[in-house]
């Protein structure tokens, strides 16, 4: 079904793995088109409540393949057609989405990572704001993520020079949820996604689209989503399991519904 990635299915949890290891899982059309249809996948089937995007090899992703670039290139073009697609439907997800940064994430593999809900970080791998090295802007929704994570000015001065983000440096900026060391990597990234897959994850669902509106919407219409929102995790199977387990005094078994 997929060429440039692999997609895997273990233990409710999703894995969408870039698999251009020896060109650094840098982006083609064709990965693009694949990301997107596995997001799909993903998130329509009932038996995955978590989604784990990472990279095979030592990269996470380099980024755009610039053997794919030429100089006759509409990039606004490009990014209608491929990567906002792509960005569109992850942003899309109900479930939580996790990016398991193995190396580098470079331009808008760095972008990727952004959009994702949490971000483990190799102790080995980096940040790499490379656009502006080639003459471009950040773009696949970056600016849109990077200042509300970071700040304008800071997102401002990681656009502008372009330098690499290390672990430590990324952590103390709010970019990521933890950093993990070589030996611990796999173990690591799988006990994350076992734990939300062991939560309400329909409630999480409905936390992330709360945090959304929240950038565009005024304080009356953002309650209005609250209460909407609410409602919905009100009539859950979930929030009735939460309220026996607790009556009961016993470990609440979440099926996500």
């Amino acid at each position: 079904m997929f060429e440039t990635i692999k997609y895997e299915q273990e233990n409710r949890v999703g894995w969408i793995i870039l698999n251009r290891p020896d060109k650094l899982n840098a982006f083609t059309e064709q990965m693009n088109r694949e990301i997107s249809k596995a997001l799909k996948k993903a998130n329509a089937d009932a038996e995955i409540r978590v989604i784990v995007i990472t990279g095979e090899g030592r990269a996470f992703s380099s980024g755009q393949d610039l053997a794919e670039v030429d100089e006759n290139m509409d990039h606004g073009e490009v990014l209608r057609s491929r990567y906002g697609p792509m960005m569109k439907q992850l942003a899309r997800c109900e479930k939580p989405v996790i990016a398991a940064v193995n190396g580098v994430a470079a331009g808008a593999g760095f972008s990727l990572a952004l959009a994702c809900d949490f971000r483990i970080l190799s102790e080995k791998a980096s940040f790499v704001q490379a656009f502006i090295h080639v003459g471009l802007i950040p773009d696949s929704g970056n600016l849109y993520y990077l200042p509300k994570l970071v700040g304008n000015a800071k997102a401002l001065e990681l656009a502008v020079f372009g330098e690499k983000i290390k672990p430590e440096e990324a952590k103390e900026l709010g970019l990521v949820t933890k950093i993990v060391t070589v030996e611990n990597w796999q173990d690591e990234v799988q006990g994350f996604a076992s734990r939300l897959a062991s939560m309400p994850t329909q409630a999480i669902g409905l936390i992330k689209r709360s945090i959304h509106a929240s950038w565009n919407l005024s304080y009356d219409e953002y309650l209005e989503q609250e209460a909407y929102g609410q409602r919905i995790a009100g009539l859950s199977d979930d929030h009735k399991e939460g309220m026996a387990s607790f009556i009961e005094k016993r470990k609440p078994d979440f099926k996500g519904r």
